[in-house]
């Protein structure tokens, strides 16, 4: 029981990371319909970014935000200005591959500059074990669940309690119409892309104490959380939390419980389920749209 327990809330953290940047998938997908693959690479860039302030003497916390601020200029601002306005013009196909091209230059500027070594990067949340009942938990484990969950429910009431979010929520379902009412639909944009880039820097803080910070880390991540996206449902951010939260069980207990050989494939299974079953995904819409 308590290793079920333990292995129940580890999957539940990694979870809540995979539905952090599955949030990400969807939001840009909604707002600009932009599809970014090298989302991935983007939750890996930012650990490095606190590294390189951690190694110039900065403390921990004001690492933090040096890499939170430099990823939202980075991968939110320069992100889109750079490549994703210019490209999307020519349409959806030629900017993913534009991100394909992006992730792989991510990939390899950071082991090149940085060092193809795996890093320990220090955590700033609570470690250690704790028993409740009889059963020891991770704590680490805990709080990056409970982290990551008070991170989506401050998203989710910016989106639906202030006036900027109601207006981002009306720039997704018809930019349009939005902008015949006076939303800045240019503004409300970019905020996606901020919104982004802050979700995968918070992902990025929460997952290296754990895996490492190393050059490759956004291969498999980048994966798990287009999958928890379209598992869930692409256009709902509620999808891509259900999604997230349950790929991470999943995979957790099938690596335990089944093998670990197989373990990779397991998403691509539970993936191939929900589209032959409910392509909209779980939580999701049928959208129809006008070609």
């Amino acid at each position: 029981m308590m290793n079920f327990t333990n292995l129940l809330l580890a999957g539940l953290a990694t979870g809540a990371i995979y539905a952090l940047v599955a949030i990400g998938f969807t939001l840009l997908w909604q707002t600009s319909q932009t599809i970014n693959f090298a989302q991935g690479e983007f939750v890996m860039v930012p650990a490095f970014f606190a590294l390189a302030a951690l190694n110039v003497g900065m403390p921990l916390p004001l690492a933090l935000l040096v890499g939170l601020g430099l990823s939202m200029l980075v991968l939110g601002v320069l992100f889109k200005r750079l490549l994703v306005d210019p490209m999307l013009r020519h349409g959806v196909l030629p900017l993913a591959i534009c991100t394909m091209a992006l992730s792989i230059f991510l990939k390899e500027t950071v082991k090149e500059v940085y060092s193809a070594e795996a890093s320990r990067f220090p955590s700033f949340l609570p470690g250690g074990n704790l028993s409740i009942f009889g059963t020891t938990i991770s704590i680490q484990s805990l709080s990056i669940f409970v982290f990551a969950l008070c991170v989506v429910v401050a998203l989710q009431m910016f989106l639906m309690r202030t006036s900027t979010g109601r207006q981002m929520q009306a720039t997704a379902q018809n930019p349009y119409v939005a902008k015949l009412l006076g939303v800045p639909v240019e503004r409300m944009i970019l905020y996606t892309f901020l919104i982004n880039a802050a979700l995968v820097a918070i992902a990025s803080f929460l997952i290296s104490p754990v895996y490492l910070a190393k050059f490759s880390a956004g291969e498999t991540l980048g994966l798990a959380a287009f999958i928890a996206a379209i598992v869930g449902g692409f256009n709902q951010i509620r999808g891509a939390i259900v999604g997230g939260l349950l790929l991470g069980v999943v995979d957790n207990l099938a690596a335990a419980y089944v093998s670990t050989q197989y373990r990779g494939a397991v998403p691509l299974f539970l993936l191939i389920a929900v589209i032959l079953f409910r392509p909209q995904g779980l939580m999701g819409r049928a959208e129809e749209r006008t070609v």
